[in-house]
């Protein structure tokens, strides 16, 4: 089992197969894009399969394949079903936005992916254009019913922004009420690409102030081990809320986790700027020992919470990159 130098146990590995992305989501990046990574700077899919089989050797059992978008990845689904396959792989998951998942979603349950993370950060068309500059609402809805219908349990990741999306907190809320849905209301972060200073006037305190005041029966479940979430639940409804202190950063004491970038970049913590480039390693001819060794050392060099990576690790120009570059 890989552990940190601060005695945590490492499971978790999120992997961002692509940085690219079919919507240009305001708290993302600029709406004309980012400068993508050159084909050749990204991993190729043996490349991330062999990844993936390191890490499972070395006691991950829960893998997340995130981007940008996934699904816009040429052979995404071959290479998803090879990752499958890995032994000691017990939990494999998929944040999307919905955009291109619906008619995937049958494979996936072949696959045994039982949930699905969906980005959705308002049930208003007009709002969801202003903050995605894309007209897709009906698209991201549609792929909601088709994973329930295929008993593939949802979890909604709605970024809360100040006077952009504070309406939709309610409506999004009952969205867990008769479905088996999870909605995890996020603390805006800075990776926007530049795009806009970060504001925290709605931090998890008042996000739960909010939903209180319309439903003041809402009371605290325990949360998983290692969960990023403050979770509650509402009398009567099938889903459960929650609530991701990810700019507040204080679930970082239980981290298990670890991020690879599409360009495979080893971050050991969501504000590190990564010191380890697996995919450079792999085409210097390192072995699969050598890299588990490099995998070792860089996992004690883990810092103990997301503010200390900030301060030691992060430039001002890299605190404000795009959570498409850096793997969801």
């Amino acid at each position: 089992m890989l552990t940190d130098q601060h005695g945590r146990k490492i499971n978790y590995l999120r992997l961002a197969v692509t940085d690219r992305c079919n919507l240009r989501c305001s708290y993302c990046m600029p709406e004309e894009g980012l400068d993508w990574f050159p084909r050749n700077e990204l991993m190729n899919d043996e490349e991330m399969l062999r990844i993936c089989s390191i890490f499972t050797e070395l006691g991950v059992d829960k893998i997340r394949i995130t981007g940008g978008e996934p699904f816009i990845r040429k052979n995404f689904i071959p290479l998803l079903e090879n990752i499958s396959r890995l032994n000691g792989l017990e939990h494999l998951t998929i944040t999307t936005n919905g955009l291109l998942t619906e008619k995937h979603i049958p494979k996936l349950k072949e696959l045994g992916i039982k949930s699905v993370n969906l980005s959705l950060d308002t049930l208003d068309k007009e709002r969801f254009f202003n903050i995605t500059r894309r007209n897709s609402l009906d698209k991201v809805l549609k792929t909601i019913d088709t994973l329930l219908h295929n008993e593939i349990h949802v979890k909604i990741n709605t970024v809360v922004m100040e006077e952009k999306n504070i309406e939709d907190i309610i409506p999004l809320v009952r969205l867990a009420e008769n479905k088996n849905i999870d909605v995890r209301f996020i603390e805006e972060m800075p990776f926007n690409g530049g795009n806009h200073d970060t504001s925290l006037e709605w931090n998890f305190v008042r996000i739960l102030n909010h939903i209180k005041e319309q439903f003041p029966d809402i009371t605290k479940i325990p949360d998983p081990q290692n969960s990023t979430s403050y979770n509650y639940r509402i009398p009567k409804f099938k889903g459960e809320i929650g609530i991701i202190a990810a700019y507040t950063r204080s679930f970082c004491g239980s981290c298990n986790r670890i991020r690879i970038t599409p360009s495979g970049m080893l971050r050991t913590c969501l504000y590190d700027a990564g010191t380890l480039n697996l995919k450079d390693a792999m085409r210097e001819g390192k072995t699969d020992d050598e890299l588990k060794n490099l995998i070792v050392l860089a996992l004690q060099k883990k810092t103990k919470d997301g503010w200390e990576a900030q301060q030691f690790n992060l430039t001002e120009q890299q605190s404000h990159q795009s959570m498409a570059t850096i793997g969801g």
